[in-house]
């Protein structure tokens, strides 16, 4: 992959375990944690859909506490264990290789960025309760354009700060969706396919697929 001056990553599901928070709860929770964790994921995402769809925007905090309210009331969650799992969704872990191969990136001298739907508190709190601050160029939020992915707008962030070209931008999402917004716009999206997922049909096929960041290093070489 050439002539790349930025790679951006998405934050959710990419660089942090959307799950793990859940899964600090397991013993409490039981065996549904994951059913768990799986449907509040996708009940936030659509969520921010439909929210984007209605024109009735409400900050990624916000959609996550919505989501968060119907998935225990679905899976008959005790109330209690509420702001427990909020808490420990503000300082969700990385996967297991992001800070080496950031450290790896950064001493390339790439420009590395965050493109997310998450808010700037939320998102500077994650970065820094994981160490990984000081390896990135900037942090956009969607909340800067008050609309959440795959709008155009939001693609359109980094190109604007950076004043370079849409294929000059490497793009990881692990979320097909995203990477096929990125793609459409002009990103060179890169699917992390961590869980051997099929793409979806969305008029994008990514020229790169890995199974980790750690493939991104073999890419950018």
């Amino acid at each position: 992959m050439k002539n790349i001056k930025a790679i951006i990553f998405d934050a959710y599901g990419t660089l942090f375990d959307v799950n793990s928070a859940a899964e600090k709860c397991k013993d409490k929770i039981g065996d549904k944690w994951e059913a768990f964790a799986n449907y509040w994921r996708t009940t936030q995402l659509e969520y921010t859909w439909l929210r984007s769809l209605m024109k009735r925007h409400r900050d990624f905090w916000q959609i996550t506490e919505d989501s968060l309210d119907k998935s225990m009331s679905v899976f008959k969650i005790d109330n209690s264990m509420r702001d427990e799992l909020l808490n420990l969704y503000r300082i969700l872990s990385p996967f297991e290789e992001v800070p080496e191969v950031l450290k790896s990136l950064k001493e390339k001298n790439f420009k590395l960025a965050i493109l997310s739907n998450g808010t700037p508190s939320l998102l500077n709190e994650l970065v820094q309760s994981n160490k990984l601050d000081n390896l990135f160029n900037d942090i956009f939020s969607i909340e800067e354009v008050g609309v959440f992915k795959p709008d155009s707008k939001v693609y359109d962030l980094p190109i604007k700060k950076y004043k370079i070209e849409k294929n000059e931008v490497a793009f990881l999402s692990a979320n097909t969706w995203d990477v096929s917004g990125g793609g459409n716009y002009g990103y060179n999206s890169i699917w992390v396919n961590r869980n051997n997922n099929i793409f979806d049909k969305l008029d994008y096929s990514p020229q790169n697929e890995i199974k980790n960041l750690n493939g991104l290093l073999d890419i950018t070489k």
